[in-house]
């Protein structure tokens, strides 16, 4: 069985989107806590379908 866990990355700029923090830092520091990163999802929620964020979806092995 899986515990999953998200992070929530905030999106800034007009169409030139950019992530208010390195998401690249944040992939390594859950893989050195055993996760693994199963998908980044954004959401179309802004004007033309813009996203607003993403977010990273983690996954591990549940321990008990």
């Amino acid at each position: 069985m899986y515990e999953h866990t998200f992070v929530k990355i905030e999106l800034t700029g007009g169409f030139k989107l950019q992530p208010k923090t390195d998401y690249r830092k944040i992939v390594y520091e859950y893989e050195k806590e055993g996760w693994e990163l199963v998908q980044i999802f954004a959401p179309g929620t802004k004007q033309y379908g813009l996203a607003e964020y993403f977010e990273l979806i983690f996954k591990r092995i549940k321990q008990e």
